[in-house]
């Protein structure tokens, strides 16, 4: 029998937890530094008591930047074999955390196979999946209907659940009395709304807080205080109902740590480059640096088909401005479900935008690859280059799709490779290249 109920129980009474010791491992820190880090909330490690196949990850201060990938099932993209190989696809590739984000039928049987199979963290919104769960339409869901999902997602062993829990009735009038281009782009925010609006009463989230919370601390799940009120458009950003909410989930994140359950906090959106690094430092400071969670931030609205792109730029950004963990975006975004060679470029652009943010973080170690990549590139050694590259595949595939002559350079430069030239003069070489014809 354990003697704590969450990691953050467990490191307020200076217990390191086996978690906690994987976690150190792999972020070589000293694994007290990191509980110190657990017990103010600067550091979650989403480990849910159920969840037998995890392979613990930290969110936060110090810490490597994390991401995350979005899949599941939707009512007109019902194929569970094509969900199963994006969860194969993110696993190989490293991504630290899987959110299922299934909304039609009854999504259990796939959920409970994503966490009996996956190393990486699983997350939730319940909110998506209440109605099929209850078979039950919006209006005739209630408060405790609700609480009884969250309850049903933390036995299966989800890691992390995004809550809504901010979006209020006073963010409510706030949102309309300003108003807005985009109104609400989260899927979750706008059925809280309309169910708030349709019945009269406050957000059951919110005005049932504790009893949420008493559930995700019975199996220690990550709370994700979800942002209802994120931009959609780079014209909404930054405004009123977006600072309203953040103001609440400030209060909410306080709420939480006095009941021992982690927190981490979602973020925008869309939003120009130039907002990106005060809305990180903002966002730190209301919500007392719990850990970070960004989808983008997307830098413009007219990118689709390419909001990988648009989503890797903010994201380095954002990450290398405090965000401590980036939601991968797909070539999909606004489009339509993504297949799996979607999910393959959003996991690639968030890695790399992720590992960018690393190296101005000095995340120890984080220029390692770098290093033995100039070093590969240095003595032109293609097998070296392949091997420490993000995704090796593509490299190799692309450079044998046009061979060179010679295998000491490739088929952009040939023999006028400046790597090779200078090499050769280095080494007391005569460059020649009419005679080598």
């Amino acid at each position: 029998m354990r003697e704590y109920k969450t990691q953050m129980e467990a490191a307020k009474k200076g217990i390191i937890t086996p978690e906690m010791e994987v976690v150190a491992k792999k972020e070589y820190m000293d694994p007290e530094k990191l509980r110190e880090l657990v017990a103010c909330g600067q550091v979650a490690i989403p480990a849910n008591v159920n969840h037998t196949a995890l392979s613990a990850e930290g969110i936060g201060t110090g810490l490597r930047t994390k991401i995350n990938v979005n899949l599941g099932i939707s009512g007109d993209c019902k194929n569970y074999d094509m969900e199963m190989q994006k969860v194969d696809m993110a696993i190989q590739f490293g991504a630290e955390a899987i959110m299922d984000l299934s909304n039609y039928g009854k999504t259990n049987t796939f959920r409970r196979e994503l966490i009996a199979k996956s190393p990486a963290m699983i997350g939730t919104v319940p909110m998506y999946d209440a109605i099929g769960y209850l078979d039950k339409d919006l209006l005739e869901i209630s408060a405790q209907d609700f609480l009884k999902v969250v309850r049903a997602h933390a036995e299966e062993g989800v890691d992390f659940m995004t809550i809504h829990a901010g979006i209020n009735r006073r963010a409510v009038e706030g949102f309309r009395r300003e108003g807005r281009e985009m109104n609400i782009v989260s899927r979750g925010g706008s059925l809280l709304f309309a169910w708030m609006m349709m019945t009269g009463n406050e957000n059951p989230f919110f005005e049932y807080y504790d009893e949420v919370l008493d559930i995700l601390r019975e199996y220690d799940v990550t709370i994700s205080l979800g942002d209802a009120l994120r931009p959609g458009c780079l014209k909404d950003s930054t405004d009123a109902g977006q600072i309203g909410e953040l103001l609440e989930l400030g209060n909410l994140t306080k709420r939480a740590w006095e009941k021992d359950v982690q927190v981490m906090v979602e973020g925008p959106g869309h939003m120009a480059m130039d907002e990106i690094a005060a809305n990180m430092k903002l966002q730190k400071r209301l919500c007392h640096n719990a850990p970070f969670y960004v989808l983008g931030p997307l830098v413009t609205d007219i990118a689709p088909g390419y909001d990988h792109i648009t989503s890797a730029i903010g994201g380095a950004i954002a990450a290398a401005s405090g965000a401590d963990f980036l939601c991968y975006v797909t070539p999909a975004e606004h489009l339509r479900l993504p297949d799996v060679n979607d999910v393959r470029e959003g996991i690639m652009a968030s890695k790399i935008a992720a590992h960018a943010a690393d190296i101005v973080k000095r995340v120890p170690h984080a220029l390692d690859a770098d290093n033995a990549m100039a070093k590969a590139r240095h003595a032109v050694d293609w097998d070296a280059m392949f091997k420490v590259a993000i995704d090796p595949e593509k490299a190799k595939r692309y450079f044998d799709s046009a061979p060179p002559s010679e295998r000491h350079t490739c088929s952009m430069c040939g023999k006028m490779c400046a790597v090779r030239t200078t090499n050769m003069i280095l080494e007391g070489k005569k460059v020649e290249f009419c005679s080598e014809r």
